[in-house]
């Protein structure tokens, strides 16, 4: 009697379907670590997981942005510590040269040391953030030198524009907190950040004090060196003092901001595995009883069609 094929071809069929979904569906949870691949195997698992991805996303934008912060903050305490030091120095010769006993001779040297600090200072003031390429502290126009110098015939710098602006980039760390890591160079306004070189709310304003008492050096004027030009170079020292202090803090906030976002980013991980992680050796147990499964299936299914051919012969 002849065995009739069809019923077994379209078993078989059905058979290897089902398991190889299976197969894929378990080598896809063992390549991603998921247990949910698409929306119909869990849909409220699939809607919190798609949640917590998306935050995620989120999450590690706002690291990577402290990230970059950090690297301009630390890059711009450099400076400023540079800066501190060279209006400290300036404060040294302001004593020591406002002595009346101190010859032309002195004054000249000290002139010469002066003239010096105000190219270092000009070089300080336009250091590019090594990574960008943008300058720090022009403001938000950070595509060119924010300060310029005019020289005399004998190469002494006798002043010093600037040509940034008086805002500052805004970096979002968190959801609704911004950092502002940038100084600018200058700021005449009575509101806003304070300018590192030119700061009309302290009285700071380096390179015009440092010219003058390099001017009342070479003149021999005492009387300004230990009056004006004292009281002036001791607000850019306050100044100078601000802005550290104030670089510092930026970087205590995002230190704290790093902290939280890796608190966050390790939450949410461990929410989307507990939502839609698969369990690695449980998974490979199943993947393997289903090849093995699918194994059989095809040996199975190979004796069945060499037994209808040998019923279709007799």
């Amino acid at each position: 009697m002849r065995v009739a094929t069809n019923s077994y071809t379209n078993t078989m069929l059905d058979e290897f379907s089902l398991l190889k979904n299976q197969q894929v569906n378990l080598q896809n949870q063992v390549a991603t670590g998921l247990s949910v691949q698409a929306p119909s195997d869990n849909p409220s698992a699939m809607e919190t997981t798609l949640d917590d991805l998306s935050s995620q996303a989120t999450q590690q934008q706002y690291s990577s942005n402290i990230t970059t912060a950090q690297s301009q903050a630390n890059s711009i305490y450099s400076v400023l510590q540079s800066l501190q030091t060279l209006t400290s120095q300036a404060g040294t010769i302001v004593t020591e040269a406002g002595d009346a006993t101190k010859s032309q001779t002195n004054l000249n040297s000290y002139a010469t040391q002066v003239s010096s600090m105000i190219k270092e200072a000009l070089q300080l003031v336009n250091t590019k953030d090594p990574s960008t390429g943008q300058y720090f502290f022009g403001g938000t126009d950070s595509s060119q030198p924010p300060f310029t110098a005019t020289t005399d015939a004998n190469g002494n710098i006798t002043g010093v524009t600037y040509s940034g602006n008086s805002s500052v980039n805004q970096i979002e760390i968190a959801a609704g907190v911004t950092v502002a890591v940038g100084v600018p160079g200058a700021n005449t306004s009575s509101s806003g950040a304070a300018g590192l070189v030119t700061n009309s709310q302290t009285g700071a304003d380096l390179f015009n004090h440092l010219i003058a008492l390099q001017n009342d050096l070479t003149s021999g004027n005492t009387t300004a060196i230990s009056g004006t030009d004292g009281t002036n170079l001791q607000n850019d020292e306050d100044n100078m003092t601000y802005q550290v202090a104030n670089n510092g803090n930026i970087q205590t906030q995002l230190n704290t901001a790093a902290s939280f976002a890796t608190s966050q980013s390790n939450s949410l991980t461990t929410s989307i595995s507990n939502a839609s992680g698969a369990d690695l050796v449980t998974t490979m147990t199943e993947l393997n009883q289903v090849q093995t499964a699918y194994q059989a299936a095809l040996e199975s299914s190979a004796s069945i069609m060499q037994l209808s051919i040998l019923n279709f012969l007799a």
